[in-house]
């Protein structure tokens, strides 16, 4: 009875998440300055960050860490991949620097579920040096939070 009752919870988070690999969240971002997404399954995203001059603060070739973190949020929205996931929070960090010619891939693991919360563990390795880490907090509402605002307005 356990079993069968796990098998239909598994169920339901898979048709929750979509078909596998069918992105149902942030279908318009720019993947050029946020990553691409690579891989999907339920409560898991691959996103490659290529990084280009574009993205580049300094003579040196550093890029900025907004495209970095941009990525990360990327993945872990994609992990969850409800089109209406909301972050809430984060906590980040970032280890080492990145470069303009780097590919940074950032991995996301959702960790923890509990009604509409959902809590995030992702991780950015350019080649074998880990560059940033960081738990993000999600929340996933009944409706998109821009419709949410609409409706209050209208009471």
């Amino acid at each position: 009875m356990a079993k069968k009752r796990r098998d239909e919870e598994e169920m339901e988070s898979s048709e929750e998440n979509g078909k596998e690999g069918e992105l149902r969240t942030h279908q318009r971002i720019d993947q050029s300055l946020c990553g691409t997404l690579v891989a999907l399954e339920p409560g898991y995203a691959r996103v490659e960050l290529e990084t280009t001059p574009q993205m580049v603060v300094d003579e040196m070739g550093l890029v900025h860490g907004g495209f970095t973190f941009a990525a990360a949020d990327f993945a872990a929205m994609a992990a969850v991949n409800d089109p209406n996931v909301v972050l809430v929070s984060s906590e980040c960090r970032f280890l080492s620097p990145v470069k303009v010619g780097d590919r940074v891939v950032f991995e996301a693991k959702e960790l923890y579920r509990e009604a509409r919360k959902r809590n995030i563990h992702v991780i950015g390795y350019f080649e074998d040096i880990k560059v940033f880490e960081g738990e993000f907090m999600a929340v996933v509402l009944e409706r998109h939070v821009l419709k949410l605002k609409l409706v209050k307005e209208e009471e």
